[in-house]
């Protein structure tokens, strides 16, 4: 467990720690009917990263989520697997920050499924949701 708490609290795997506290109060707002879900969607378009057809909120929460869990996951393995030395708090610094990319992509993979829970988000660009009816003949 103390080996868990350090990982999640130290450097530089706070910085997701942080953002996963902050999502989780977006979220207690949202639940608690003082903001709603699609707050962030003027502000920010996640169709551009691949992550359309969700609201903002659901999109950085879901990198954000997968991105602390595969930091925290890779810190614990490395800290339980490789002996203390200087390559291992190499490779414990630079984990968290090579989780993002893979959690980018993950996030990604997520979220196609989840756009048929928002149907006024749009959707990818050059594709269809499934069950939209396109009319060819004009």
């Amino acid at each position: 467990m103390r080996t868990l708490l350090s990982v999640v609290t130290g450097p530089p795997t706070i910085l997701l720690t942080a953002a996963l506290v902050v999502l989780l109060c977006f979220w207690l707002l949202v639940a608690a009917g003082l903001t709603s879900v699609g707050t962030f969607d003027a502000d920010a378009n996640v169709r551009a990263w691949g992550m359309g057809g969700v609201p903002v909120a659901v999109a950085v929460t879901l990198l954000t989520a997968v991105a602390w869990f595969l930091s925290v996951g890779g810190v614990l393995l490395l800290a339980v697997c490789a002996p203390p030395c200087a390559v291992t708090g190499l490779l414990r610094m630079v984990l968290p920050v090579a989780a993002l990319p893979v959690a980018w992509r993950l996030t990604c993979l997520f979220v196609r499924p989840l756009h048929r829970l928002f149907p006024d988000e749009p959707g990818l660009p050059g594709r269809g949701r499934a069950g939209d009816h396109v009319d060819h003949a004009s």
